[in-house]
């Protein structure tokens, strides 16, 4: 392997863990949630999802995030991939609940629905609040990953997080994908 090519991949790897020991224990500090193995059905416009797939059962407050997510997406030009990459990378982040500062089980400032951190630049407080800010700002980032749109999901939530836990968002594809289904055209 060439030198020039090993040292971005470490500098990479690196990054990755870095930022995941910076936003990533917020999941090992979470409340456990009941997620379940589910089938998986295979769609033939979607990518196949990754590995065993989980599911809750979402109450209102929850299923008013996915809106207000593929509101957002919609507002933003982008489609329906979009709104499944969010929900799911939500999902694994928050269980889609709009989380404000969780004290002694946070040590960071971790935020909101994708647990975005105002240290790290993502916003304010109140912005990362924001169902739409923070999916907007997820958006932003997503923008950037070139390929986005053909990737893994879990890669190209990975790509934008940064997270301690890079394989989790596999898990969340499946009910993301029906979740936009069900609610895209509400």
């Amino acid at each position: 392997m060439n030198t020039m090519f090993r040292k971005s991949m470490l500098s990479v790897a690196g990054l990755a863990f870095a930022g995941g020991v910076f936003a990533g224990p917020v999941a090992a500090h979470a409340n456990p949630v009941d997620a379940k193995p589910v089938a998986v059905a295979v769609q033939t416009n979607a990518p196949k999802p990754q590995g065993d797939q989980s599911h809750i059962t979402l109450n209102d407050d929850q299923t008013a995030n996915v809106k207000a997510i593929i509101a957002a997406t919609k507002k933003a030009g982008l489609p329906e991939r979009a709104a499944v990459i969010s929900i799911a990378t939500s999902l694994q982040e928050s269980k889609l609940e709009n989380l404000g500062h969780l004290g002694d089980m946070n040590d960071h400032d971790s935020l909101g629905l994708f647990q975005q951190r105002p240290s790290s630049g993502w916003g304010t407080p109140e912005q990362i609040t924001n169902p739409e800010y923070s999916t907007t700002a997820f958006l932003k980032g997503l923008k950037q990953v070139d390929g986005w749109q053909d990737m893994p999901l879990t890669d190209a939530a990975q790509t934008v997080q940064v997270s301690a836990y890079p394989d989790a968002y596999a898990q969340w594809e499946q009910q993301a994908t029906d979740l936009v289904g069900q609610h895209w055209n509400s």
